[in-house]
């Protein structure tokens, strides 16, 4: 039988920005902060507060939380 975490549904995403998603497909891409910036014409400070709104947003810990919610939103 799987276990109760992995087949749970997914709690209620708060809306993301257009831009915040942006981060958030790049992150599941496995880019690093300063991929990002640079992809997006950012400074790296920029994308750590938009990496910093989405964990607040959606209650993830980590890079790692994040990219886990970022594959169940189907980036």
């Amino acid at each position: 039988m799987p276990h109760p975490t992995l087949t749970a549904r997914a709690p209620e995403l708060p809306a993301l920005t257009p831009r915040e998603q942006e981060v958030l497909a790049y992150l599941a891409q496995g880019d690093t902060y300063r991929m990002i910036a640079c992809r997006m014409g950012l400074s790296p400070h920029t994308v750590d507060t938009y990496l910093r709104r989405l964990r607040s947003k959606t209650g993830a810990v980590n890079r790692t939380q994040l990219t886990h919610i970022a594959f169940r939103m189907g980036y």
